[in-house]
């Protein structure tokens, strides 16, 4: 009988044991499966919720020819408007970025609740970083010729920057808002202590920092690839490029 039993404990043991283990390469190389479940349910309803956004957002109306000025205006005070009226975890817009495989609803808020949805932009609340005193980063919406800052979990909860750190130069990030659709292209990465704010001062043109959490299953750093806007459609208008990207283009050809 005793030795029965002590089979069957080292059994279990074993079995637990391998269970764990399956369970860690699991979530290591994929993600957390359950909350993942959550974060799906959650971005079905942020999809149709951010349709019915799309759908009620009204621009004011357009001169017959408007100059590209005008344009930038107008995407500018709409982006203003649209960041004032939007509310913690509240569906945003959505963000594609092809060497991730995300396609993902972009939410408004970093705090604990909103991330669990899905990324989310950074709205000015210091207290949705964890751990970290001082001046907080910017809160600017896409369009506003700021920083801008998203970030998003790896592990869990649909882990949408899991791999954040396959980033390349060169890679496209679309951001598609109500107003208008952004286009950037990752320029850099970094990893910086969790601390550290400096990183997140903006300096006066656009830019879309992305973060997670650096290494995986750890906060002591985060993980930062930065974005330039090469492209902005405003909804219902015609393409043009950002200020900054027409002075490089305008550099190489007459060089």
């Amino acid at each position: 009988m005793m030795r029965r039993l002590v089979r069957l404990t080292g059994t279990l043991m074993i079995v637990a044991g391998v269970g764990t283990l399956a369970w860690a390469l699991l979530v290591w190389q994929w993600q957390d499966p359950f909350t993942a479940i959550y974060t799906h349910f959650k971005q079905r309803e942020l999809a149709s919720a951010y349709a019915k956004r799309f759908d009620a957002f009204r621009l004011p109306a357009a001169a017959a020819a408007p100059s590209l000025a005008a344009e930038r205006r107008t995407v500018a005070r709409e982006a203003r408007r649209y960041r004032l009226t939007s509310h913690r975890g509240e569906a945003l817009g959505r963000m594609r970025i092809p060497r991730l495989g995300l396609n993902l609803i972009l939410v408004d808020g970093t705090d604990h609740e909103s991330l669990k949805r899905g990324p989310g932009r950074y709205a000015g609340a210091l207290q949705d970083l964890t751990g970290v005193t001082g001046t907080p980063p910017p809160d600017f919406m896409p369009g506003e010729g700021q920083l801008v800052y998203v970030a998003g979990h790896r592990t869990t909860y649909l882990a949408p920057f899991s791999h954040i750190d396959r980033l390349r130069p060169g890679d496209p990030v679309t951001v598609e808002l109500p107003y208008a659709t952004f286009e950037y292209r990752i320029s850099s990465t970094r990893i910086v202590p969790a601390t550290d704010l400096a990183s997140l001062k903006s300096h006066g043109r656009e830019v879309l920092v992305l973060q997670a959490c650096h290494p995986r299953f750890f906060a002591s750093h985060r993980y930062l690839a930065y974005a330039r806007p090469v492209r902005i459609i405003p909804r219902g208008g015609a393409p043009f490029a950002p200020p900054a990207t027409e002075a490089v283009a305008a550099a190489k050809s007459s060089g």
